[in-house]
């Protein structure tokens, strides 16, 4: 491996020297200067050898430590051409042999240093010179440079997508993806981890350009399994153009994890502890020649995550008014884990290929404690009052393969890739319900069980092409197939007492098969012109096919019956877009774009399960829901002022056939299984009735300070309206208000490796169309310090310390409800973090950008009876499922 570092080294150096000396030495007319230099030992050097030998030792001028590495090459003045050329060991000792006689200059150079020429360097044919110890003086000005770009480049600006670089964040150091995703312009995470985009959960997630089962399934849970000193930077996609899917309604989040371009062997170890988790990583590299492989593995287990909710309800029916109190105690645990292997191949000096296998896994458990439900009925003299323990589990594991295969050409940026995936989640998301006795509060005297299995496998083909058309201007197109195989089954199970479970007869086994093939093709076009316009344009056709039934089985009966066929119709949908942009003086940018997106249903909002773990507020989907569709506009400005960069976007979207979640009571069954009593409840279900406006500007500006201290901070602000079409009145709602999300980012590194940052978030009230959600606000301070050489560091975070509890407030209404709901978090934390690297690294070649799937299309994250993963307590008119836009 060291043999192999230090031939590349070498041939650097070499090639390095030859750009130097032309640059320090004038050329002979008709000599060596008008052609290209030779590299010693090749059939075109006509350089006479000899036997001499040169030595010497290179040292840093401060310290006298040894310069690791230090490129060494051997200039003839009379040719100005590198004769010979060597790179020191770790001592910084060199040598030169089999050098001809003659006079020449020694050129010494490092990364950091000042380049250093050694002149009349004298050889004879059988001498030996030995030059001692050189010293190389330190190149301040370049170092200064260096950290100053470093600062800056918090948030970069490129032609379609805002970029945050989150590899400083020491604070998230310790958590996952949805701690760095607070901190990204553009976006907001709402308490259980759904992320929006402009006000809209309308977003595509991707990892590494590659979409994932547990994305689809939920946003939230995927975002839980990634570590946050993992990820390298976040790209914010607010116009993807024709060679995205067409799904994501508001555009496309892509989280980019580290990678390593380098030669030799890194075992890197992350740990933290403190009062509310506990997490283990190891991230292992190997890189030898044209072959790499890299094997991380992640863990995470969270406890000690308590809080409270009180829910008040009225539902309004023909014989009077029915008043419902909730209280509950909750507490939450789980363990998380994800688990890749890679590998990639240079094939040859045009094609490669990479391959990846991952594995995750979630293990979340929520407890309800003395769910205490008090129900006024205008039917009943006496309240009645109900106390249950309710346990939720949701399982999961989620396996994702792909092979992509990519080509590039002669001519620069002409490339081809074609790229297979395969992805499958398994999900188990279950409750149980111990009724407690009206009488003592403690007495178990039944229990329900819900028990929903489902899996969502994905099948994926495309190939993408892409070819420049003279200097200016680039052509673009592909195809891709996705074939969807989505299963969930569902049963409704009790008991007497404490005895064993049998299936309830009122409610039979019922299973959906939901099968979906989609079909694309694309086409996009670029010009750049000499006025410095960048115009992209292009288009998306994609073909759906459903296929879904629905089938019930009866208690007891082997296979059910024959699945009813739902009849969804298949559809078309043509996307376009259009991008464009014009660079002005100064590193001024302004851009315009518009583009259609579509947002298929994902799992969660079609699942028909009813989940009745809150049974005064149960939740289902529907599988008859058709996919919306989108028109986003947007003019944006950016800018370096100085030390400054601002960034500042207008943007309207209108949004048709909305996916919406709309809420209205059923009479169901409540309290006792032996006994039961009927009440008006509150059901939360999806429908295709919505249209939702949304008008506003984003604000961001990042500023460096003294090269040592960053600030940041911005505000996203929009006007929202949602209405719909129902002709039914207990559906039909308009609403409308303003939204106003702020954040602030501070960053200050101290001498000797310690540094100190903070930040905070804070979200205003949500409009939905049926009511409002309460805002929320999250903060954290932390303090890192490192190690030695940087092999290591070690840190302390505290987040929401003065938060005791932190409290959300949130309201609905309509027609035939209220509903009025406060939810207590006590997440105030501290953890303490550790991370240690492993091995030694070198120098390698550029590796090429790495092609692979992107599945756009699926609406998901948020959804019916599905709790996200949250790990704070459930919004009871939820019943522990999504929180309503």
């Amino acid at each position: 491996m060291k043999h192999t570092l230090r031939t590349f080294l070498m041939a650097t150096a070499v090639l390095a020297a030859t750009n130097a000396a032309h640059a320090q030495f004038p050329s002979i007319p008709g000599g060596g200067g008008q052609r290209p230099a030779a590299i010693p030992g090749t059939s075109s050097d006509d350089t006479p050898r000899g036997n001499a030998k040169l030595t010497g030792t290179v040292v840093d001028s401060t310290t006298s430590k040894p310069v690791e590495f230090a490129s060494i090459a051997l200039i003839d003045t009379k040719t100005n051409k590198p004769v010979d050329g060597t790179v020191a060991d770790e001592k910084g000792r060199f040598t030169l042999t089999k050098l001809p006689q003659g006079d020449f200059q020694l050129l010494i150079s490092f990364v950091g240093y000042r380049n250093k020429t050694v002149s009349s360097v004298k050889l004879n044919r059988k001498g030996d010179v030995d030059l001692g110890t050189v010293k190389l003086g330190a190149d301040v000005r370049t170092l200064k440079e260096v950290e100053v770009v470093g600062q800056a480049s918090l948030v970069e600006e490129k032609v379609d997508r805002l970029v945050y670089n989150a590899e400083k964040d020491i604070t998230a150091k310790g958590g996952d993806a949805t701690d760095v995703m607070r901190k990204v312009p553009l976006l907001s995470v709402d308490l259980d981890g759904n992320v929006s985009l402009r006000g809209s959960s309308n977003v595509r997630v991707l990892i590494n350009n590659k979409p994932s089962t547990i994305v689809a399934s939920s946003v939230a849970d995927a975002l839980k399994q990634i570590p946050a000193d993992m990820i390298k930077s976040v790209e914010v996609i607010t116009s993807p153009s024709a060679k995205y899917d067409a799904e994501g309604s508001a555009g496309i989040i892509n989280i980019i994890t580290k990678k390593t371009t380098l030669q030799g062997f890194t075992l890197n170890l992350d740990s933290g502890v403190g009062n509310r988790g506990t997490n283990l990583g190891l991230n292992g590299n190997l890189r030898t020649g044209k072959m790499g492989f890299s094997l991380s593995g992640f863990g995470r287990a969270n406890y000690n995550v308590i809080g409270k909710f009180a829910n008040t309800q009225q539902t309004f029916g023909s014989r009077g008014t029915t008043t419902t109190e909730q209280t509950a105690d909750t507490r939450n645990h789980g363990i998380f884990g994800q688990y890749t292997l890679g590998w990639d191949y240079d094939i040859s000096k045009n094609s490669s290929i990479t391959a990846s296998l991952r594995y995750g896994a979630r293990n979340n458990y929520q407890n309800q404690d003395n769910f205490l439900t008090r129900t006024t009925s205008p039917t009943a003299y006496f309240p009645t009052v109900s106390n249950r323990n309710v346990l939720t589990k949701d399982l999961s594991g989620t396996v994702d393969a792909n092979v992509d295969y990519t080509r590039t050409y002669a001519k620069p940026q002409q490339e081809l890739s074609i790229s297979a995936q395969y992805s499958r989640n398994n999900r188990n998301n279950d409750f149980t319900a111990d009724i407690l006795s009206s009488a003592d509060f403690s007495t178990i005297v039944s229990r329900q069980q819900n028990l929903n299995n489902s899996y969502n496998q994905e099948s994926t083909i495309q190939a993408d092409y892409q070819t420049p058309i003279g200097k200016n201007q680039m052509i673009e197109f592909g195809g891709k197939g996705i074939y969807r195989q989505v299963e969930s089954a569902f049963s409704y199970n009790y008991s007497v007492g404490t005895g064993g479970l049998v299936t309830d007869p009122t409610r039979s086994p019922n299973t959906l098969n939901y099968d979906q093939s989609i079909g694309a093709g694309y086409v996009s076009y670029t010009i750049t012109t000499k006025n410095k316009y960048t115009i992209k344009a292009g288009t998306r056709l994609e073909h759906t096919t459903i296929n879904a039934n629905y089938s019930q089985n009866q208690p007891g009966e082997q296979g059910g019956q024959a699945g009813q066929d739902l009849g969804i119709p298949n559809y078309n949908n043509l996307v376009p877009s259009l991008n464009i942009s014009k660079a002005l003086k100064g590193g001024k940018t302004v851009k315009i774009a518009y583009n259609r997106r579509l947002q298929r249903p994902g799992i969660q909002f079609l699942n028909p399960n009813v989940n009745t773990s809150n049974p005064t507020n149960i939740t289902q989907g529907n599988p008859l829901l058709s996919p919306e569709l989108t028109d986003n506009f947007e003019l944006s400005s950016s800018a370096y002022i100085k030390s400054v960069y601002l960034n500042v976007a207008l943007f309207a979207r209108q949004t048709n056939n909305s996916i919406t979640n709309v809420r209205d009571t059923v009479t169901t069954s409540v309290g006792q299984v032996t006994n039961p009593a009927l009440s008006q409840v509150i059901r939360t279900t999806y429908l295709n009735i919505g249209k939702e406006s949304a008008y506003g500007a984003n604000v961001f500006g990042n500023a460096t300070l003294f090269s040592k201290w960053q600030i940041g901070g911005g505000f996203d602000v929009y006007y929202a309206y949602l209405t719909n079409n129902s002709s039914t009145f207990i559906y039909n709602a308009t609403n409308s208000g303003w939204v106003v999300t702020g954040r602030f980012f501070t960053n200050l590194t101290i001498k000797n490796g310690w540094g100190v940052q903070g930040f905070g978030f804070i979200r205003g009230k949500q409009v939905q169309l049926q009511g409002t959600q309460g805002g929320f606000a999250f903060y954290s301070l932390g303090v890192k310090k490192d190690l030695k050489n940087k092999r290591g560091s070690f840190g302390i975070a505290g987040e929401n310390f003065f938060s005791h509890p932190f409290t959300v407030r949130s309201e609905s209404a309509s027609p035939i409800f209220t509903q009025n709901s406060l939810t207590s978090l006590y997440n105030a934390g501290v953890r303490v973090n550790f991370s240690y690297k492993f091995g030694k690294l070198s120098f390698d070649q550029p590796q090429r950008q790495k092609k692979s799937v992107n599945n756009d299309d699926v609406k998901g994250g948020e959804g019916g009876g599905d709790n996200g993963g949250q790990q704070q307590p459930a919004t009871p008119a939820a019943g522990g499922g999504r929180r309503p836009r």
